[in-house]
């Protein structure tokens, strides 16, 4: 694991457990990518971001790590 999994794991535990209140403090960039990691199509719509946009604004070194911290996240209920 490196610095930017860790970031985006932490920032995606928070909104997880505290929801989209936790979710709103975020950067931009923070936001759509947890929201993709979270699955919640919704807080991006909220947003006025496309799942397409989200994962443009993300950037590469977010969406390759995606996929594995929302199995992670799955793994720890």
């Amino acid at each position: 694991m490196n610095d930017r999994y860790e970031h985006l794991l932490r920032k995606s535990r928070d909104a997880k457990r505290g929801g989209r209140e936790a979710w709103t403090v975020q950067s931009t960039g923070e936001k759509l990518a947890v929201a993709l990691v979270l699955n919640r199509a919704d807080w991006l719509a909220e947003d006025q971001y496309t799942i397409a946009e989200a994962i443009e604004r993300s950037g590469q070194e977010w969406v390759a790590i995606i996929p594995q911290i929302a199995r992670q996240l799955a793994e720890e209920e």
